[in-house]
């Protein structure tokens, strides 16, 4: 065993760890073969956890002392099973070596039956919600901008608030399929203007913590109308004041410095 790089990577759901395998296969150089005992012949009778990881060259032109590359672990997760890992290895690892009590951990590996039931569940909700192709707009396009505003702040914003304003600013946007990527280039090409807005008007400024307004600028949602304002604000003003109190948007107005 030498030293090595890891990684982990946690999907939604289980229907999405057989894609992500695929995608690291396709994006790297991948050393030997997956480890995967999801189906492991034989164990059907066990409650076992699902492991399933890859080695890969690690990026970079780095090599180890002996001239090798060096390599890097993948381990592909749901986030239950992610929760599940995490929440064992606080209780079942002991630096001592000495060994956990076989009650504890049998306990422990018969949540295993519940982390397979709510992986099946959560697939089965997102296959269903996809038959509402405005719903599942939204839902694609709210993640992608959460994603994207923990880089400027980890503020925990209102999921509630997200959706209800989300569901407005997709009737903007002539393409959201493709939305993300435009919005992605707007941020890199005004990231300066973004962080002065959200410094001075985002969850930690004064306007939000003492006065408790601008509250839009504290959510995900803000990269989307900041991008509205800047190029189709006439038609986010119009979509907005059937649906949602102008005031706020007149308050991002103000954050991002244009009129209306």
């Amino acid at each position: 065993m030498t030293d090595k790089a890891g990684v982990r990577v946690v999907v939604q759901h289980e229907g999405l760890l057989d894609p992500m395998l695929y995608l690291i296969q396709e994006s790297l150089s991948v050393v030997g073969e997956p480890e995967d005992n999801r189906l492991a012949a034989g164990a059907e009778d066990r409650l076992q956890y699902p492991r399933l990881h890859v080695q890969v060259i690690a990026s970079g032109d780095q090599v180890s002392d002996d001239g090798r590359p060096y390599e890097c672990e993948i381990q592909i997760r749901t986030e239950a099973m992610d929760l599940w890992a995490r929440m064992s290895h606080k209780l079942m690892y002991k630096a001592d070596g000495s060994a956990v009590p076989s009650n504890v951990r049998r306990s422990l590996y018969r949540l295993i039956a519940l982390i397979e039931l709510y992986d099946l569940e959560v697939r089965r909700g997102v296959e269903a919600m996809a038959q509402y192709p405005d719903v599942a707009q939204s839902n694609r396009l709210l993640g992608e901008i959460e994603h994207l505003f923990r880089t400027f702040t980890e503020h925990e914003p209102r999921r509630d608030l997200s959706e209800e304003v989300v569901d407005v600013l997709v009737k903007t946007i002539p393409d959201p399929a493709v939305y993300p990527e435009r919005l992605s280039r707007f941020i890199d090409d005004r990231r300066g203007d973004l962080e002065r807005a959200y410094r001075d008007y985002g969850p930690e400024s004064d306007h939000f913590l003492r006065h408790g307004r601008y509250i839009l600028a504290s959510q995900p949602e803000s990269l989307i109308i900041f991008e509205r304002l800047s190029s189709s604000k006439l038609l986010l003003h119009g979509r907005w004041i059937d649906e949602l109190p102008e005031s706020m948007l007149y308050d991002m107005a103000d954050a991002w410095g244009v009129s209306l």
